[in-house]
């Protein structure tokens, strides 16, 4: 069982910065590939960022690509999504998630935390 708290989100200004966290429990953090997911306002929930169990591989979004950057800290148990150069299509409730599996895939994710928001204000 692995429980996922996110934390960091907040509004800003658009071009600015956030940096979101996502802190795991349990002793098996570092065996799960870990993503970010996003849901904006009357839309799916999407793919944003994913990172391998060892932080070696990580993938995102078109839409993300440069400027966005995951990261992980295993013996922190906890991952990272640094945004910069925020838009206000960025604004949704940020999800982290884990999955036994390196998959954009929803559908692979075993755990997910409760979401943070991140409103982008033009």
């Amino acid at each position: 069982q692995v429980q996922l708290v996110e934390s960091g989100g907040g509004l800003v200004q658009a071009g600015g910065s956030l940096r979101l966290s996502c802190a795991a429990s349990g002793r098996t953090f570092s065996t799960y590939a870990m993503g970010w997911f996003r849901q904006a306002p009357g839309k799916e929930r999407e793919f944003v960022s994913l990172i391998s169990s060892t932080g070696v591989l990580k993938s995102y979004a078109e839409s993300v690509k440069g400027r966005f950057t995951i990261s992980r800290n295993n013996a922190k148990n906890t991952m990272y999504l640094q945004m910069n150069s925020l838009k206000p299509e960025d604004t949704a409730v940020y999800y982290c998630a884990a999955s036994r599996s390196y998959s954009t895939a929803q559908k692979d994710y075993d755990y997910w935390g409760q979401g943070t928001q991140v409103t982008v204000s033009s």
